[in-house]
């Protein structure tokens, strides 16, 4: 028993040296990783393009008029990852990059990239089948779609299109139209300066928008999750908000004007504005009314769950 427990740290460091195990940030099974690194011309406003599987990419703003593409390819076999390409298409104008694997071999095998991109660049699309998507310091529009991860957005100008089936949705310090949306997940964002939409199926929204564009409506919609807005503007657009299975929060500037029209099946509607009273005899399940001069419709809904129009 003793030879045997002093032989298992010289096999354990024999099998690293060797490359068929590895544990760490590349998990058990991801015994072969190998880095690739390119930089290529990039003209600001340019278009950049990512297309890859089971892995995270991350875009990051930077000063150089040029793209820098880092990253890891990993996979079980030493085969399985000398057959998966990354394909860089680069022009002046434009730069795609795709990890392209073999359709015969796929499994336990992805890519992890870093990219560095010109700050004014336009992301369309940076797309993974399994993994989060980071985006940081871009200004230009982006859209970004992952089946299975976490989206992360901070210090973004532009109009944003994000999409993920399972995985939760962060945007921070967003200038520009937010077009979010997550089948398993909760959505998070701080966004000024534009529209905003965002829907989940099973997870909770919650928004602080900043003076957001009065041409457009705000649509928040989620299936299974609470819905907190805060709407710090001097002047609001049109509010549709709705969840079929949990409460509402809506925060609105003292000074605010707009109709409100609220409803919930099951449990109560409540407001902090004196002037908003219900014209359905005063129903604890609806309220109807006008907030300082009226204006704008703001329509709640909520066939489980409570509402509450606070003041910010």
């Amino acid at each position: 028993m003793r030879t045997c427990a002093r032989l298992l740290p010289l096999l354990a460091s024999a099998l690293f040296l060797s490359g068929c195990f590895y544990v760490g940030d590349w998990g058990v099974g991801d015994a072969y990783h190998e880095d690739f690194h390119s930089t290529h011309a990039l003209s600001p406003g340019g278009r950049i393009s990512v297309e890859s599987f089971n892995g995270s990419i991350e875009v990051m703003g930077w000063e150089q008029n040029s793209v820098e593409v880092n990253g890891t390819k990993y996979a079980a076999t030493k085969g399985e990852i000398d057959d998966l390409k990354i394909d860089v298409n680069s022009t002046p104008g434009s730069i795609r990059i795709r990890a392209v694997r073999p359709s015969d071999r796929f499994h336990h095998s992805g890519v992890r990239f870093s990219i560095r991109v010109p700050h004014k660049s336009i992301l369309d699309p940076i797309s993974s089948s399994n993994g989060r998507i980071q985006v940081e310091d871009v200004e230009g529009n982006v859209r970004l779609h992952t089946s299975n991860g976490t989206i992360r957005i901070s210090r973004l100008k532009g109009d944003a299109d994000v999409r993920t089936s399972n995985g939760t949705i962060e945007a921070h310090d967003m200038e520009g139209n937010g077009n979010f949306h997550t089948s398993n997940g909760s959505i998070r964002a701080e966004a000024s300066h534009g529209s905003f939409e965002a829907g989940s199926s099973n997870g909770s929204i919650i928004a602080r928008l900043t003076d957001p564009t009065t041409n457009w409506p705000v649509r928040v919609e989620s299936s299974n999750g609470h819905i907190e807005l805060t709407m710090d503007a001097k002047q609001l657009p049109e509010v549709r908000a709705s969840t079929s299975n949990s409460s509402i929060q809506l925060r609105l500037p003292r000074t605010a004007s707009a109709r409100v029209r609220a409803r919930t099946r099951h449990a109560s509607v409540t407001s902090e504005f004196d002037e908003l009273r219900s014209e359905n005899d005063r129903k604890h399940s609806e309220l109807d009314g006008t907030i300082g001069r009226g204006g704008p419709l703001i329509e709640l809904s909520s066939s489980n769950g409570s509402i509450k129009i606070l003041k910010l």
